[in-house]
């Protein structure tokens, strides 16, 4: 086996590229990492001086940034499920609601974690409020643009679904979907019912005790089987 992946289970970018490994089941080592800890951050850091996860390592190509294994993936171990398409406009459109996703949702909401892990004397109020009327701005967005396919970019589950299960996920606990959202809800039912985003749910409840929301966790995500 080539392909090992350096994550941790509770990571939202490594949920992006685990989801596409599983939708096509590419065989891989993982490894869990520890940064925590200073000697196993170091020996990470020697891979990939940014020490951030995930990491995918294939022999001895090191692959950093999710967007980018994705895609290395589907050129180097291509499965069923193609997560890039030929067509370059269908493409443009799979990279543009990557970004969307990434930037405008996981972002965010790791800046208002960010925030919740500090002391709470230390807390920035106005930052975390931004955070969270950057994801209001950013769910009308998405909502106004999704249109009537199965899928972020159309009808075929792709790179930017991968992007959105994961940025969506912890986004709703820091802020839920409105009332208004319901394009937004829909899809993010559906992507809960592939079986490649439910299993890194399934896989993270050993370790939803160290989230900083846990207590505002749905239940269904805790236990109990995909929608």
């Amino acid at each position: 086996m080539s392909l090992t992946l350096h994550y941790h289970p509770l990571s939202s970018y490594c949920w992006k590229l685990l989801i596409a490994l599983y939708e096509n089941g590419t065989p891989f080592e993982a490894q869990v990492v520890n940064l925590g800890d200073p000697a196993a951050r170091a020996a990470y850091a020697a891979l990939w001086p940014t020490a951030k996860i995930p990491l995918l390592v294939d022999g001895n190509r090191v692959v950093p940034e999710t967007s980018l294994q994705i895609e290395y993936l589907d050129r180097r171990h291509p499965g069923r499920q193609r997560l890039l398409p030929d067509d370059l406009d269908a493409q443009l459109d799979v990279r543009l609601w990557d970004r969307l996703f990434d930037l405008y949702v996981m972002d965010p909401m790791q800046r208002y974690i960010a925030q919740i892990l500090r002391p709470e004397a230390q807390r920035d109020p106005q930052a975390m409020q931004a955070s969270v009327d950057g994801l209001g701005r950013a769910y009308d967005l998405i909502d106004s643009r999704m249109g009537e396919h199965a899928w972020a970019a159309g009808e075929d589950f792709s790179l930017a679904d991968c992007a959105a299960a994961p940025a969506l996920f912890y986004a709703a606990i820091v802020r839920p979907f409105g009332p208004e959202h319901t394009r937004l809800a829909a899809y993010f039912e559906r992507l809960l019912a592939r079986p490649s985003v439910w299993r890194c749910i399934v896989e993270a409840r050993p370790v939803f005790q160290y989230y900083p929301l846990r207590h505002a966790l749905p239940a269904r995500f805790l236990s109990g089987d995909a929608p």
